[in-house]
């Protein structure tokens, strides 16, 4: 069954452990944790002490893939996970990670979060050299470029690689010797480093440490690898400093409310847009409700901004899992209602403030609302905890092409008309600036302002691109 949430999509979260007899139980452990970052695919890459790799991975959820057995067969005790959001048409296993291939120095083995926007100009120069790939991903070209530099020593070599790489990527990649962690000179995407018993982690996000009891020591900054062998960890450079760009949706949306990443805790940055947007847009209410899960923050935090009584009007069944049976016509927007359901007495009669995240095409808006109305509420406001989303994405987020976003095409007031509701706003790009630290210049809000921190490699028109993303 499709996503019907109104909201974009991440690519994929990755996890790697080095040193530890148990890797592949806290790689699992990890990827448990950041499932909401991918659930098309997930796998799992190890290696032990004499050099030997294994691997296992599949389409699912984590939870369906991974069991006692698999994770026994995973021996070794540095390891790499991966867990996938696929774009249209690229949802099959060629394209699951980490991608693990065999050359001529042993096993290698990378998992990537984000998007290299010149992946194809990379490709088909690797493939008039005679490469032969083996999935649509644009992760595979890194294990090329490594293969492709194997007189260099091993560190030297995705050193090299990183460096001919253009786009948003964390990376991990594993050899029989030693784990390293990447991050793209401008920083699009989080990669955080932990510690266990000894053992060094890194993730995309702190709540997978959490999970594990790990200790968060220190981020992987941009342009830099993070080398964890028998001598400990060492940082180098693979390229300088770039524009500082990370991505504002990772606070927005992404990562988890009970994460740190790039130095802020995500709950706190919602709340304050939820008081933000109160400060903006505050209208005489009942109760403030959010749509769930990932509203959930920043309503508090207009509840708390403005006094407006919070509560869950809206209720998330989490445990739909994938259903390829779809009603007949008579039970109307199914999609929507196996996901949410709204809590009658609670929204019977009351002037409702409903707080999302962002909204991309409405469809799904526009369903909630009705659900809403069809509870009772007297009066419904949709207030937005961020700016309108005019453009597309080419770093790691699979938003619609450029036509098919509404605000891209149609005003706040025919928004409010469309969605069929008294009053509708967005946070303001002032607001969101204000909110997540004041400098507009960190970040990369290419989605709102069309402003992208890094050329794109393609031809053609590039709102009518989609990539086929890690």
């Amino acid at each position: 069954m499709c996503d019907c949430m109104d909201h974009p999509k991440e690519a994929c979260g990755i996890v790697g452990v080095y040193g530890h007899p148990e890797a592949s139980t806290l790689t699992y452990l990890g990827l448990y944790a950041l499932q909401h970052r991918g659930q098309e695919s997930a796998g799992i890459v190890t290696v032990d002490d004499k050099g030997r790799s294994r691997e296992v991975k599949s389409m699912g959820i984590v939870a369906d893939i991974f069991d006692e057995k698999k994770l026994a067969y995973l021996n070794g005790t540095m390891a790499i996970g991966h867990v996938r959001y696929s774009t249209t048409g690229s949802s099959v296993i060629e394209n699951a990670q980490p991608i693990k291939v065999d050359y001529v120095k042993g096993p290698l083995a990378v998992a990537h979060n984000g998007n290299l926007v010149n992946a194809d100009v990379i490709k088909t120069k690797l493939e008039e050299d005679g490469s032969i790939f083996e999935s649509t991903a644009d992760s595979e070209p890194l294990v090329h470029l490594i293969a492709k530099n194997n007189k260099l020593e091993f560190v030297d070599a995705v050193k090299k690689s990183l460096a001919e790489l253009k786009g948003a990527f964390s990376f991990v990649v594993l050899n029989k010797d030693c784990l390293i962690a990447a991050r793209d000179p401008n920083g699009f995407r989080p990669l955080e480093i932990g510690k266990l018993d000894g053992a060094y982690i890194v993730a995309s996000e702190t709540c997978a440490f959490d999970l594990m009891n790990a200790e968060h020591i220190g981020t992987v900054e941009p342009g830099e690898v993070v080398v964890f062998d028998k001598n400990g960890m060492r940082s180098e450079k693979f390229a300088e400093r770039g524009r500082s760009a990370m991505c504002i949706f990772e606070f927005i949306y992404f990562a988890r409310p009970d994460s740190y990443i790039f130095g802020r805790n995500v709950s706190d940055i919602r709340r304050e847009l939820g008081r933000q947007l109160g400060r903006e847009s505050h209208v005489d209410a009942d109760i403030v409700i959010p749509v769930p899960d990932s509203g959930v923050s920043a309503a508090i935090g207009y509840s708390e901004g403005t006094g407006v009584k919070f509560d869950m009007g809206l209720i998330r069944n989490h445990y739909v899992g994938r259903t390829f049976i779809e009603p007949s016509q008579n039970i109307r927007d199914f999609g929507v209602r196996i996901k949410l359901n709204a809590v009658k007495p609670l929204l019977k009669d009351k002037r409702v403030v409903v707080v999302d995240d962002s909204i991309v095409r409405g469809t799904t808006s526009r369903k909630i609302i009705k659900m809403i109305r069809n509870a009772g509420a007297k009066e419904i406001h949709y207030r937005i905890s961020s700016p309108p989303i005019y453009n597309p994405c080419f770093y790691g987020m699979d938003f619609p092409t450029k036509t098919e976003l509404i605000a891209n095409s149609h005003t706040t007031e025919e928004i409010k008309k469309y969605l069929r509701v008294d009053s509708f706003a967005y946070l303001s790009m002032d607001g969101l600036v204000k909110s997540v630290s004041g400098r507009k210049d960190k970040f990369c809000m290419a989605c709102f302002d069309g402003d992208y921190p890094v050329s794109l490699d393609v031809s053609g028109d590039v709102n009518k691109i989609r990539f086929e993303k890690c």
